[in-house]
């Protein structure tokens, strides 16, 4: 992988009005600020667009190509600052981790998703280069985190964008720089627009042993008779979420853990939400990196989501509970594990290539 040229970035660049940093081709990278303050980072081909919070988790903000907006939705209109992924709760994709991870139970004292969703990150910068599969630019951002007495890592978000694609790789590198073992819960929280009538592809058969319902409530929902019958239901009939033409069975959220996703030759599982148009949004990576899947989908008043698959390497049930079933992973002294996730947008053509490729590999 040759990089050609490093540009570093600094918030101080960032204002009202858009500041091109990079051009090369098709490709641009403009710094901006928000009026609520937040920087932000747009990476751009002739497709479409990607917003990064360079200094702010790595986050991506947002995602468009082809014109289709691939973002949730929520009451967020910009990114607010916050130490607390529910401060700002509108965004695409947020690394969620990484030494506590998920929903804490009243065992746990960490924050929902843990440290790193909104921390703060010391340095940014592009990188522009060509490896084997062409031509790209990255953004990427980095934080040292030490605790005295406590962990020590160092762990750097990247996007990865190339021309004339609407597919972008997610990635997230992490090195543990103490002296002892640092334990590591990590998700990559990939949220995707709800649609209505789509339907969800998968590289596995909709059948209870491979398409888990998450039973357990969490605090922030307030069951009813209806709902806990519905999660009964679909416990023992999965398919019915195969397509989201039910949108009231998504207020209050639905949780599903996905395993034994089949993989392709290189090692790859893949997922497609795919709309009623024909096109799709599409999520690709490797399981043996994130053994865990969960999907999330939510339609209510105030956020709609459609996070199809969330990649990771534990379940979102707190650190107590993920502790007990031994998916707490152990990073050793100095050691280093890079996740990399592909996702974004595909035509109606890519959409039905990809859908015979899942459907080979269930």
């Amino acid at each position: 992988m040759a990089v050609t040229a490093t540009i570093p970035l600094h918030p101080a660049l960032c204002g009202e009005a858009p500041r091109e940093v990079f051009a090369a081709g098709e490709l641009r990278a403009t710094l901006h600020r928000y009026a609520s303050g937040v920087a932000a980072l747009r990476v751009s081909n002739a497709r479409g667009l990607i917003e990064i919070l360079p200094w702010m988790g790595g986050m991506i903000w947002a995602a468009r190509f082809d014109g289709v907006d691939l973002t949730m939705a929520s009451g967020f209109d910009m990114p607010r600052p916050a130490t607390v992924i529910g401060g700002t709760y509108g965004c695409f994709a947020f690394h969620s981790g990484l030494l506590r991870n998920g929903v804490p139970t009243p065992e746990d004292d960490h924050a929902p998703h843990g440290e790193f969703p909104c921390a703060e990150m010391q340095s940014a910068w592009l990188e522009w280069g060509e490896d084997a599969d062409g031509p790209y630019l990255r953004a990427v951002s980095a934080r040292d985190h030490v605790m005295g007495f406590g962990p020590h890592y160092l762990a750097q978000p990247s996007v990865t964008l190339r021309p004339g694609r609407s597919l972008f790789d997610i990635g997230l590198a992490v090195e543990n720089r103490s002296g002892k073992p640092m334990e590591l819960m990590y998700m990559c929280h990939v949220n995707f627009a709800f649609v209505p009538g789509a339907e969800l592809l998968q590289a596995a058969p909709y059948t209870p042993d491979r398409v888990a319902v998450r039973r357990a409530v969490p605090a922030h929902v307030t069951p009813n008779p209806d709902y806990l019958a519905l999660i009964e239901a679909l416990a023992s009939d999965p398919a019915r979420m195969a397509k989201l033409d039910e949108p009231h069975l998504y207020d209050p959220e639905q949780v599903f853990y996905l395993s034994g996703l089949g993989r392709d030759g290189d090692g790859k599982t893949h997922l497609m939400l795919r709309r009623p148009e024909g096109d799709g949004f599409a999520l690709s990576y490797d399981p043996e990196a994130l053994p865990h899947c969960v999907r999330w989908i939510l339609n209510d008043p105030d956020q709609k989501v459609a996070a199809f698959a969330l990649p990771s390497t534990c379940q979102p049930e707190g650190y107590a509970t993920e502790k007990r079933k031994g998916h707490v992973r152990l990073l050793p002294p100095k050691g280093r594990v890079d996740f990399a996730v592909r996702a974004g947008y595909l035509d109606r053509d890519a959409a039905a290539r990809l859908a015979g490729t899942i459907s080979s590999l269930a």
